[in-house]
């Protein structure tokens, strides 16, 4: 089980116990996105999905708030992705990274989740706060490659499920397990999808004029061949 604080914007701090950890794929709302992302994938060798959406599981452990994370060689990438976690304030939001290693998820996508650290925002917004103008969010990513900071993702929620419907898809109850926290799904990359030495993501609220932010840099481990 991993341990984690967060800040409650506006509420103060919430310990958070995860002991499993979901990360929802293909979970766009509009079936050409969905297509567009796939296309980009099977471009790097990944198999189609068998379904829409997929819950991969992988490891709490994977979570963290670090300013850095390791990974080995330089095949993997950013995917910025708003994130649902229970408390006993009710659901609330985050923003996190589903790094993934591209070279591995050509021939396995859940390993390739595996693979790598999931970073995540110490805030955290309550999902009753944006719910009423939710699919006013956006979310957006820049990527560090050779030194040179550029967008790499940006779109609205609204080209994702919105929370109520994926769970929904996840089980009959429509709620999130306790302990457990789900990424939701990332928006398409602008360029070329790949490595780069750090990633930068924002979930931003034009309603009340915020944000959620993190970043952080990515170490290259080297590969024995």
């Amino acid at each position: 089980m991993t341990q984690l604080t967060f800040h409650v914007v506006g509420q103060g701090e919430h310990r958070a116990s995860i002991k499993h950890l979901i990360i929802a794929g293909w979970a766009g709302r509009n079936s050409e996105a969905v297509e567009h992302h796939i296309a980009e994938l099977e471009a790097l060798g990944v198999r189609r999905p068998t379904q829409i959406p997929c819950f991969y599981r992988v490891s709490a452990s994977l979570l963290n708030n670090a300013e850095s994370i390791q990974v080995p060689g330089k095949d993997s990438s950013g995917e910025t992705e708003f994130v649902l976690i229970p408390s006993e304030q009710g659901l609330l939001i985050g923003l996190g990274s589903d790094h993934t290693d591209r070279k591995v998820e050509s021939y396995d996508v859940t390993v390739s989740k595996q693979m790598c650290d999931k970073p995540i925002a110490q805030q955290v917004w309550r999902y009753t706060e944006v719910q009423g103008h939710w699919d006013q969010l956006v979310m957006r990513t820049w990527r560090v490659r050779d030194g040179v900071r550029a967008l790499y993702q940006q779109g609205p929620v609204t080209n994702l499920l919105a929370p109520e419907t994926l769970l929904a898809k996840l089980n009959s109850e429509a709620l999130l397990p306790a302990d457990t926290a789900m990424f939701c799904g990332t928006q398409s990359v602008i360029g070329e999808l790949g490595y780069g030495e750090a990633f930068e993501m924002e979930l931003f609220d034009p309603v009340l004029n915020r944000s959620l932010r993190h970043q952080y840099g990515v170490e290259p481990l080297p590969v024995a061949e």
